[in-house]
């Protein structure tokens, strides 16, 4: 497979302007209002989008998961909604769609209440729009020492695999440090941890912490990160690959940013096409500060 031509995502503001669709835009004016942390799946000829609406820290933070579909990748119809309360839980982020035997599974990152702790709970019903009263299941309860969040989730021939991204809770103050680590499964449920396989590197454009975003194939993943803890919340992009042990990034690609206001570009998830192209969803920051999803094509 070739690489997509990830250079060219967003080099410029006439590119970003020229070819980039909205899908999603934020829920209102401003920094803090989001609409994204999205992943996405073509299922015959289908897209399924799943992301997180988020408010500012005054006015709930991530408040619902949406799932939805598509046609053309770009216009999209609601099918079900998933609100925080529901697991109590006082935020959610990236959450994660994937066809199962029988049904379909919703994985959710959800915040535990006045804490910096986050873990991963899962939802799993015959249909999707019955997903809100599936049957519900923790899939990573996370630690006293560790939170998790943001899965990256896929699964073949040779079982399920995850990408998970972890915030240490060692130090008070210091809980948005990130890492990625790897875990495997038979059935998407339990899961086995084989370590740690991304981090930040001192003196990058990543150095606070690095995140999986999503697997484009042939060892090549894209991840976000940032440089230091004021850059929290505006992420940008990069690329890494897989050696057989850890995830080496690529440094002559990155980081990917938006032209408008605090320069994020995060969560970005990828589905290659049967024509060979693939269409990335990101959430990318807007003049005024909020956080819209967009859709691109590229070669």
């Amino acid at each position: 497979m070739a690489l997509p031509a990830l250079p060219t995502l967003a080099p410029s503001v006439e590119d970003f302007d020229d070819s980039v669709a909205l899908v999603v835009p934020a829920p209102g004016p401003g920094p803090g209002n989001w609409a994204g942390a999205a992943s996405a799946l073509l299922v015959d000829g289908t897209y399924w989008l799943t992301y997180r609406v988020r408010r500012p820290l005054t006015d709930g933070r991530g408040v619902t998961v949406v799932v939805a579909r598509s046609q053309d990748g770009v216009a999209s119809e609601p099918v079900a909604e998933v609100h925080r309360d529901a697991f109590g839980a006082e935020s959610f982020e990236k959450p994660v769609l994937v066809p199962v035997p029988g049904g379909w599974r919703l994985y959710l990152s959800c915040a535990t209440p006045d804490s910096k702790h986050w873990w991963v709970d899962s939802l799993t019903a015959t249909t999707v729009e019955g997903l809100p009263a599936g049957e519900r299941r923790v899939v990573h309860p996370g630690s006293d020492l560790v939170g998790v969040k943001d899965p990256v989730v896929t699964h073949g021939p040779g079982g399920w695999e995850m990408w998970l991204c972890c915030h240490p809770l060692d130090l008070p103050g210091h809980e948005d440090r990130m890492t990625t680590r790897r875990l495997s499964s038979a059935d998407g449920l339990a899961w086995q941890d084989h370590g740690e396989v991304l981090a930040g590197t001192p003196g990058e454009w990543d150095a606070r912490g690095a995140r999986v975003t999503t697997a484009l194939g042939d060892g090549w993943f894209l991840y976000d990160g940032r440089p230091d803890a004021a850059s929290n919340w505006y992420e940008t992009t990069g690329l890494a690959r897989w050696d057989g042990a850890r995830l080496v990034p690529d440094r002559t690609v990155g980081p990917l940013r938006s032209p408008y206001s605090d320069g994020a570009l995060r969560y970005a998830s990828a589905v290659r096409l049967p024509d060979g192209r693939t269409r990335f969803y990101v959430e990318a920051s807007r003049p005024d500060g909020a956080h819209d999803l967009v859709t691109m094509l590229r070669p």
